[in-house]
């Protein structure tokens, strides 16, 4: 088999200068990565809770193993069964699925990868709670799984206290499983703007969960994890007293949408708790208008769901409106050339980085990595 290609097979080399790799690229700056993932590291540390880093966000098992190795993540989460089984067999051996898993053959892979790693799934319906079983005691593994509460997200999960009892209960008689706890993420509120708006919001999801706890203990059910929180509330579920497990994913590489979050001082999130990592390189390739640029990233190289991208560093241009292969770039006073690179923080990463292939790792002008999208498109 002949070596990869660049420009066709892959987007760079490690060891090349940053102004070689082929645009448009998906890059991490390695330097603000790892300071991102020691920064949560010992936040949880410092918090006495576990981190469980969400692969869903980059879809990476290189990102992944930095985040357990040095970043202090106990595991990951993921969401489908696909990216789990990817995850498992690249070596990452402790898996959460946010997710409830339902089919018949979904159900039997969760069994498979029940074989290699540590496995734990969400449930919100006693009839899944047999199902899971069936799969685990035909396989001869074990399945933990965790009661989900919709505590405000408004998708999936129950509502009532008794529910996570009978489901609880179900779980400890079923062969195969363990209840291992309460899965509570409330996602709605994670890109809420105001700290005030977020904290309301978690009142509630806090006061659910503590009646759950109280519910489960009333029948002599130990609660052995609250797994939830993200990047935009993880301090509320730390110093709850009542979590035990953060679930942040986009902390790792800070997205634009993110980064207008603001923190309980008022400053956003971009600007002091977490620094921009992902980028999107690009090149402008034409600059027929005087005062508009054309780069070579759109559509097709970034998701666009949580608004356009911000050019990194700049003030004197923006990223104004994209097609599927051309991003405009509105440049008043002429400053950008043809083949001039520009950085892009993406408005979201998570469907962002299920658009490429590969992460270019970049410190000091040079490629020092190139890490596979691992599960990008497993989306079953």
């Amino acid at each position: 088999m002949s070596a990869p290609e660049v420009g066709y097979d892959i987007p760079a080399t490690v060891g090349m200068a940053e102004t070689e790799i082929e645009t448009p690229a998906l890059i991490v700056d390695l330097d603000a990565f790892e300071r991102n993932i020691v920064k949560m590291r010992d936040f949880c540390a410092a918090a006495g809770v576990r981190l469980r880093a969400h692969g869903k966000m980059h879809k990476s098992a290189d990102v992944a193993k930095h985040q357990i190795s040095f970043g202090g993540s106990t595991g990951i989460c993921c969401q489908k069964t696909a990216e789990a089984h990817a995850f498992a067999r690249a070596g990452v051996d402790d898996i959460l699925i946010t997710n409830q898993v339902r089919g018949a053959a979904k159900i039997a892979r969760l069994a498979e990868i029940a074989k290699i790693a540590r496995l734990i799934v969400c449930c919100d319906d006693i009839a899944n709670v047999a199902e899971l079983s069936a799969a685990a005691t035909a396989a001869s593994v074990a399945i933990e799984v965790l009661v989900e509460i919709d505590c405000g997200a408004g998708r999936c999960g129950v509502t009532e206290p008794s529910a996570v009892v009978a489901i609880a209960k179900a779980i400890e008689a079923a062969p195969g499983l363990k209840f291992s706890g309460i899965q509570a993420y409330q996602g709605a509120m994670q890109h809420m703007e105001r700290h005030e708006d977020r904290k309301a919001k978690f009142r509630i999801a806090v006061a659910m969960v503590t009646d759950a706890i109280a519910a489960l203990k009333a029948e002599g059910i130990a609660c052995e994890t609250v797994s939830g929180g993200g990047t935009g509330s993880y301090a509320l579920e730390a110093g709850s007293g009542v979590y035990t497990e953060l679930q942040c994913g986009s902390y790792a590489f800070m997205d634009a949408d993110y980064g207008r979050v603001l923190d309980s001082k008022g400053a956003r999130l971009d600007r002091g708790e977490w620094e921009n990592s992902l980028f999107i390189l690009t090149s402008v390739m034409s600059h027929v208008k005087s005062d508009q640029a054309v780069c070579d990233a759109g559509l097709k190289a970034q998701s666009v769901d949580s608004g356009l991208p911000v050019i990194y560093g700049r003030d004197d241009v923006e990223y104004v409106e994209c097609s599927d292969e051309h991003g405009v770039i509105a440049d008043p006073k002429g400053a950008l050339k043809i083949n001039d690179r520009l950085r892009l923080v993406p408005g979201h990463c998570d469907p962002t980085c299920n658009l490429h292939d590969w992460y270019v790792g970049v410190r000091n002008g040079r490629v020092e990595a190139l890490w596979p999208v691992t599960a990008r498109g497993l989306s079953y």
